[in-house]
């Protein structure tokens, strides 16, 4: 599996069976992202929750590709009403797709999807989700502060890589994401949302010293690795 960061919470995962999966494509408007989204392919796109910063371009990239769109049943319906393919989901949940195998998870975070015409739609929930493929265990927690049982998400399977957000103010910041990493023990921490807007600004690096010695991980945007 190779895996790749594109600034924010957008997270890419490309499957050794050549299926393509996208996270949370916030591309356009993003001044982190590496991609341009008319040209995106994915044959999967994952959302986490409706803030506008995290369904992105889920709409074009899914007209484009035909993609379909997992995400809980408010946001699968949102989009099976604009003709999308979707299949949907709420917390607790898991789903086999034939070729990776899906969970959604809680979070603590708010689903509202502003459309072009400023009218606010609430959107279910916000998860996390865990991805298993390749033999790899994957977790985008999306945006959520730091819960006690993130325990259970880290006891249901070893975590080869826990994506957390670490920009503040929206969700946890550094030592809270540090806190959830002890709860998650992951064998690698990821951090995103952070630095993509002022308010958010954050250096990962100062998690360093209260991590287990090799955990952190600190992805470049748009550098692909294998894992």
């Amino acid at each position: 599996m190779k895996v790749t960061w594109h600034g924010h919470a957008c997270v890419s995962l490309y499957l050794n069976d050549g299926t393509r999966i996208i996270i949370d494509p916030f591309i356009t408007g993003n001044p982190t992202s590496d991609l341009v989204a008319k040209d995106v392919q994915a044959d999967y796109i994952l959302i986490t929750h409706a803030h506008n910063d995290h369904i992105g371009d889920a709409e074009l990239i899914a007209r484009n590709t035909e993609a379909l769109i997992i995400s809980t049943v408010e946001i699968a319906d949102y989009f099976a009403k604009k003709g999308l393919n979707t299949h949907g989901m709420q917390p607790g949940g898991a789903f086999n797709t034939g070729r990776f195998w899906i969970k959604l998870t809680p979070a603590i975070h708010g689903s509202s999807y502003t459309e072009q015409d400023g009218n606010i739609v609430q959107l279910g929930i916000a998860t996390g989700i865990i991805v298993k493929a390749d033999g790899k265990c994957i977790y985008h927690a999306g945006d959520t502060a730091v819960f006690s049982d993130m325990r259970l998400i880290g006891e249901a399977g070893r975590l080869d890589y826990a994506f957390l957000p670490i920009g503040d103010n929206y969700t946890m910041g550094p030592r809270d994401a540090c806190k959830a990493s002890s709860f998650l023990q992951p064998r690698h921490l990821v951090p995103i949302h952070y630095n993509t807007f002022e308010l958010i600004e954050q250096d990962p690096e100062t998690m360093r010293p209260f991590l287990p010695k090799g955990v952190l991980v600190v992805l470049d945007v748009g550098v692909e690795i294998t894992i």
